[in-house]
């Protein structure tokens, strides 16, 4: 690891402020990915600073048929709060499944989305829900927000605040983890919404996407059956030495099957 200057945020202006004043900083939130990264002297700010005091980022409510979920919220208060588990319950699993429960204690959403890592469980949910992510200066459609492979559509300095979810009809989750880390080598979340079905795909691709066939294939017939027979292409989709591409396709397909089955 090189060596840094730790600050910690007493506010979130201050945050804004120690990030601005120093050379090359980097913000922390639950230092799930970043500090594996110092670590490994693959990355070498100048300056951390740490959000993770900031308690006016952390909690849960419902807003205007929204459930909001502030950016600091670890997944542990996910995965185990009563609000989130009534109004979207296939969130709070999928909060559950994340990691360990290390993880689930120090990871944050905020922390989460602003990293996109190619197999986090996250956007898959942001994506399907249709969620709007909010800034400390503006609002981001969720079609809008995952630009790449972690790479997002936030400027420098930009911190995201909260993230607002639109309740659904149903929604489900469902994915084949990575039998070390627990990531999903495939994961799907499904959601019947007011604007229609939406399937998105976390960890087949470099980056979370949606899955078209199997929308217009649900908004006619939602059940498991609609989606049996949607073959994903290959292309493009990632490979190591849990997955082929191939294999990667067809997990897409299986998960979003029981995704839909756990959806109801």
């Amino acid at each position: 690891m090189y060596d840094f200057t730790y600050q910690r945020a007493s506010s979130l202006d201050d945050a804004k402020s120690k990030f601005s004043g120093a050379d090359d900083a980097r913000y922390m939130a639950g230092g799930m990915t970043l500090l594996p990264v110092l670590k490994q002297r693959l990355d070498q700010p100048s300056d951390l600073v740490d959000l993770g005091f900031l308690d006016d980022l952390k909690g849960i409510s419902e807003d205007g048929g929204n459930l909001v979920i502030k950016a600091m919220t670890v997944h542990h208060a996910v995965n185990t709060s009563d609000l989130v588990k009534s109004k979207i319950p296939a969130l709070a699993h999928l909060a559950g499944t994340i990691g360990d429960p290390m993880v689930r204690n120090r990871g944050t959403i905020g922390g989460s989305l602003a990293n996109n890592d190619p197999a986090a469980s996250y956007p898959s949910a942001v994506l399907a829900l249709n969620a709007t992510i909010h800034t400390d200066g503006r609002t981001i459609a969720a079609d809008d927000f995952f630009t790449g492979m972690f790479d997002t559509a936030l400027n420098e300095g930009e911190l995201i605040t909260q993230v607002s979810f639109p309740i659904p009809e149903k929604a489900g989750y469902c994915h084949f983890p990575n039998p070390a880390s627990r990531y999903p080598i495939v994961g799907v979340f499904v959601a019947k919404t007011a604007d229609g079905p939406r399937v998105a795909v976390t960890g087949a691709g470099a980056c979370v996407f949606q899955v078209p066939e199997m929308e217009s294939a649900l908004a006619s017939n939602w059940s498991p059956d609609a989606v049996a027979n949607v073959k994903c292409s290959a292309d493009g989709l990632n490979e190591d030495i849990h997955a082929s591409p191939e294999y990667r396709a067809h997990l897409i397909t299986v998960m979003a099957k029981r995704a839909i089955e756990a959806a109801g």
